[in-house]
């Protein structure tokens, strides 16, 4: 017994001394300060910090899981790709191919697909995030336009996303021309007509951008830009609209006990983090897993680039099919002689459009703030239907990129229903010019509409169908009170019925001023006339509220 005791008390001494020297490291650790702040305390900070648990915030979680996917991805490929437009016999693995001459850099991409293990699975990967990568921006984009969040103090933030969707528009076409395939080589022959097209400076940007005559040395040109220019601008986009997202705070809808000055949600750590994590990983798997199984880019299929021919029925990646539909809808035959020069409208008109669309889409907070003259912070997001005008405006957007967007693909429209490219062609221009303003009209009528419907919610309640007689012989409905979470809900975030937060007009000062309240009335939503206002606000002496009974 005595033996045994001593063991005892030798293994705890032993485990004292452990447990302390782990308390010191950790104590160690916490002293440990990094940018002025000391671990300890960031971590306690961390843990502190609250995240609102809403489905838009998860599309940054696919965007930052799609730009690790091509990273990785792109890292590991540039072990096998040779950037090179210099002329090689192809003697792989494909044998179609066999004593083909061919650019090394489309040889080295064949090589990566037949030879390299894994190799198409690495490469498809690389393709389908980059396909993904704009995607998820996108929705983020539209996420943050129609609950108001690029107001201030984010509206830089508003800023960075839309370079970052830019940065990430400029990877993907970089990248999709080096494989040197016949259906890349068609896409490059388009770029270089649109550069020549532009006058006085078009056939220096052809230039400098090919080496020379077509195809030139595009590859090389093609290959630091894909790999460091745009990819690294494109990370260092997203890392600075994280700093700002992690100065500002959170956004967070309007709801029971949520304040400009709180933010109700999960803790960041473990909660938050775990759950980012899982979406991480539940996003990369599926990547990988369409990778392994789902074609993309058969570049074996297309054969290698030639400049003499070009591919039949080629398509750009989805998210530049705008680009190419804005030259497909332009009329034939627009060009003028001015100075000396023929000026090619059908190049310059679908660059500018394009160019004035990404212009406003950026310059959108600062235009919406100058027309409403709201210069507070908004921590509080809106409801789409609570701004009508913003959510037609978006809409109308989303509309006017739509049908750009088909037209990329007005070809394979006609092919598959049997119809004429003209009247393909026709019918969307027409589309590009009648629909965005439809878009906006309906839109904002529907915005309307529920508005009208949640103030009806807040002044009387659900709709229960229950019918009760009063002691005067009449019959009336009740209706069911919304409870304070569902109030707070449906209410705008300053606590007022939609229907009573529409500005009414000014029809006194200076021009200026009262063209800017107009413009301000018009925006929020104009007054409502006194037939509407009576009709929302309804007789309350013909309803009865009360609880329903539940049996």
């Amino acid at each position: 017994m005595r033996r045994i005791a001593s063991e005892t008390e030798r293994t705890g001494d032993r485990g004292r001394r452990r447990r302390s020297v782990t308390d010191r490291a950790a104590e160690r650790i916490g002293r440990i300060t990094v940018l002025g702040h000391r671990v300890d305390d960031t971590w306690a900070a961390l843990r502190r910090r609250r995240v609102p648990t809403h489905w838009t915030n998860l599309f940054g979680i696919v965007t930052v899981a799609s730009i690790v996917v091509v990273t990785v991805t792109g890292i590991l490929l540039m072990f096998f790709y040779t950037p090179s437009s210099e002329a090689t016999v192809y003697d792989g693995s494909y044998a179609p191919l066999h004593g083909a001459t061919v650019s090394q850099a489309f040889a080295s991409t064949m090589r990566v697909t037949f030879d390299v293990p894994g190799g198409v699975v690495l490469r498809q990967a690389h393709h389908w995030a980059a396909l993904l990568l704009p995607a998820a921006i996108v929705v983020q984009l539209a996420a943050t336009f129609f609950t108001g969040a690029f107001r201030r103090p984010r509206r830089a933030l508003w800023v960075l996303l839309l370079l970052a969707l830019i940065a990430a528009l400029a990877s993907g076409w970089s990248g999709y021309a080096l494989p040197d395939d016949m259906l890349s080589g068609t896409g490059l022959r388009i770029v270089e007509g649109i550069l020549l097209g532009i006058p006085v400076i078009g056939t220096w940007l052809a230039s400098v951008l090919f080496g020379g005559p077509f195809p030139g040395r595009i590859i090389e040109n093609l290959y630091p830009l894909h790999v460091v220019v745009f990819p690294g601008a494109l990370l260092l986009l997203v890392a600075l609209r994280a700093l700002g997202a992690w100065q500002h705070g959170p956004p967070q809808f309007p709801g029971r006990g949520r304040t400009p000055e709180n933010v109700v949600g999960v803790a960041l750590i473990p909660t938050a983090v775990t759950r980012a994590g899982g979406l991480f990983l539940v996003v990369t798997g599926l990547l990988l897993l369409i990778s392994a199984t789902v074609t993309v880019s058969p570049i074996w299929l297309y054969g290698p680039a030639d400049p003499g021919n070009a591919g039949a029925g080629s398509q750009p990646d989805w998210y530049t099919g705008f680009l190419d539909g804005a030259l497909r809808l332009v009329p034939p035959g627009w060009e003028v002689v001015w100075l000396g020069r023929t000026w090619t409208l059908a190049i310059l008109a679908p660059l500018a459009i394009v160019g004035a669309f990404f212009a406003f889409v950026a310059a959108y907070p600062f235009l919406e703030e100058g027309v409403t003259g709201d210069r507070g912070d908004h921590h509080l997001l809106d409801r789409p239907r609570h701004a009508p005008t913003r959510t037609g405006l978006g809409v109308a957007g989303l509309v006017f990129v739509g049908v750009l967007w088909a037209a990329g693909g007005a070809d394979i429209i006609a092919t598959a229903f049997s119809m004429s490219i003209e009247h393909v062609i026709t019918a969307l221009q027409v589309a590009l010019v009648v629909g965005p303003f439809v878009a906006f009209t309906v839109a904002r009528r529907i915005c309307f509409g529920l508005q009208r419907k949640d103030a009806g919610l807040l002044r009387h309640g659900y709709e229960t169908g229950r019918i009760v007689r009063l002691p005067g012989g009449e019959y009336v409905e009740i209706h069911q009170p919304l409870d304070e979470t569902e109030r707070a809900r449906l209410a705008t975030p300053d606590g007022a019925p939609p229907a009573d937060r529409r500005a009414t007009g000014s029809t006194v000062g200076p021009l200026a001023q009262r063209l800017r309240q107009s413009l301000r009335s018009y925006y929020i939503g104009g007054p409502l006339e006194p037939e509407r206002a009576e009709e929302e606000s309804g007789d309350s002496s013909r309803e009865v509220v009360g609880p329903i009974s539940r049996r």
